[in-house]
C-alpha cells in the first residue's frame, strides 16, 4: 500500500447549541496528541472518555486526519498496512450504535491471523486479553489482484479480486459501554482489533457471474457454542459485500488525505450479523447458505 500523507488543513466546526462548550479548531499538534492517546489506550486495552466529548465540534474530517497520524505512529514502530476494514456497513445495527453511515479503518500485518483447522481450534484459542469489551463480527474478506476505480460496478470490481474468504473481525471499544460518536470510531481505527481468516477461495475458480450473484444473495448463521445466536444476509452490508467495496472505493476517491486501495490490499467488508460480546472459553462458528465459502470455528481464551 502507498505511504499515507498527513494533511495540514482543518475545517471550522458548526456552531454548538447554547450551553455547550464553544467549538474549537483542531491543529496538527492536537491531531498528534489525540492519536498518541488513542494508540496508548488501544495498546493497553484501557478505556477512556470519548474524544467527541472532550473536543466539541470534532468532525469526521478531523478524525480521518487523526487516524492517519495514528497510522504513522504504528508504521514507525514496524507495523505494515495491508488493507482496510469497512465499519457500519450493516444498516440493521445503525440505531444500536447511533451511527448512520459506514466508516473505514486500516488492517495491519499484526492484526491478521489464519484460523486453524477445526480439529485444532480448541487447542489453539485466540486470546482476548489485548482487547477492551471485544465483540465478534462475521465478514466477507477480499484480496485485490488489481486496483479498483470509482466508475466500476460490482461485476467489474469482482474482476479486481484475487481471493474471497469468510472470516471474523474482532472489534473492541476503548470507550466504555460502546458509547461514542462516529468520529471517535474513526480515530481508533474503526474499532478494529483483529481479523481472523478462514481458507481463501481463488476468485478465478468458477463463474464470475455466479460469484457476483451469490455474494449478493447468500445467508449466514452465527453460532456460539453450537447454538445459533443470529442470522444475517449478504444484503445487510450495503446490499452485498461487493457493493460495500464499491462504496469504499468511491469514498477513498474523494479523500484528500488517505491513499486509495491498491493491488494486494485486503478488504473486510463489514459484519453480516449483529456484533456480539465474546468471552474466554467460548467457541464461535458460522454456517453459510447460498455460497460455497467454508468457514472455520474460533475458540477464545
Amino acid at each position: 500500500m502507498r505511504a499515507f500523507q498527513i494533511g495540514q488543513v482543518c475545517r471550522w466546526a458548526l456552531p454548538q447549541p447554547p450551553g455547550m462548550m464553544r467549538s474549537m479548531i483542531l491543529t496538527p499538534p492536537d491531531h498528534e496528541a489525540i492519536a498518541t492517546e488513542a494508540l496508548a489506550a488501544m495498546d493497553r486495552a484501557r478505556q477512556i472518555a470519548p474524544f467527541s466529548v472532550r473536543y466539541p465540534g470534532l468532525s469526521l474530517d478531523d478524525a480521518y486526519r487523526i487516524s492517519a497520524r495514528l497510522c504513522a505512529l504504528r508504521t514507525a514502530r514496524g507495523e505494515r498496512v495491508i488493507g482496510r476494514k469497512i465499519g457500519f456497513t450493516n444498516r440493521t445495527i445503525w440505531s444500536e450504535y447511533g451511527v448512520y453511515a459506514p466508516i473505514w479503518g486500516l488492517v495491519f500485518d499484526t492484526t491478521v491471523r489464519d484460523l486453524p483447522p477445526p480439529r485444532q481450534a480448541a487447542q489453539h484459542p485466540f486470546t482476548l486479553a489485548p482487547f477492551a469489551e471485544p465483540r465478534i463480527e462475521p465478514e466477507i474478506v477480499f484480496r485485490l489482484a488489481a486496483a479498483p476505480s470509482p466508475e466500476m460496478d460490482e461485476a467489474a470490481l469482482f474482476g479486481c479480486i484475487d481471493w474471497v474468504s469468510q472470516g471474523f473481525e474482532i472489534v473492541h471499544s476503548v470507550f466504555p459501554g460502546w458509547k461514542f460518536a462516529p468520529a471517535d470510531t474513526v480515530i481508533v481505527n474503526g474499532l478494529h482489533g483483529a481479523l481472523l481468516l478462514a481458507p481463501r477461495h481463488p476468485a478465478g475458480f468458477g463463474s464470475a457471474t455466479d460469484w457476483v450473484s451469490n455474494l449478493a444473495g447468500f445467508e449466514i448463521d452465527l453460532l456460539r457454542d453450537g447454538a445459533v445466536v443470529d442470522r444475517g444476509h449478504s444484503a445487510n452490508v450495503l446490499n452485498g459485500p461487493l457493493s460495500a467495496l464499491r462504496h469504499l472505493v468511491a469514498l477513498l476517491a474523494r479523500d484528500p488525505v488517505n491513499s486509495p486501495l491498491a493491488t494486494g490490499d485486503i478488504v473486510a467488508t463489514g459484519t453480516l450479523t449483529r456484533a456480539f460480546p465474546i468471552l474466554p472459553g467460548e467457541s464461535w462458528s458460522t454456517t453459510l447458505h447460498g455460497i460455497e465459502l467454508g468457514g472455520r470455528p474460533v475458540w477464545f481464551a
